[in-house]
């Protein structure tokens, strides 16, 4: 795969995501004024991200 070639499956309740993957990981949306946010590494500035909202 070239680094703009994409692959995101959504079958059976799963999700499989294909994309020059650094890293992967899970945090808690938190409050943020009128907004929300999620904390990230401070490496990670400027970086395309994937954010994912699943179901409770």
């Amino acid at each position: 795969m070239t680094k703009t070639d994409r692959k995101i499956v959504i079958s059976n309740k799963k999700i499989i995501l294909v994309d020059n993957v650094e890293t992967f990981y899970e945090k808690i949306v938190t409050p943020f004024g009128n907004s929300a946010k999620v904390d990230s590494n401070r490496k990670y500035v400027g970086r395309r991200a994937y954010v994912i909202i699943l179901k409770r």
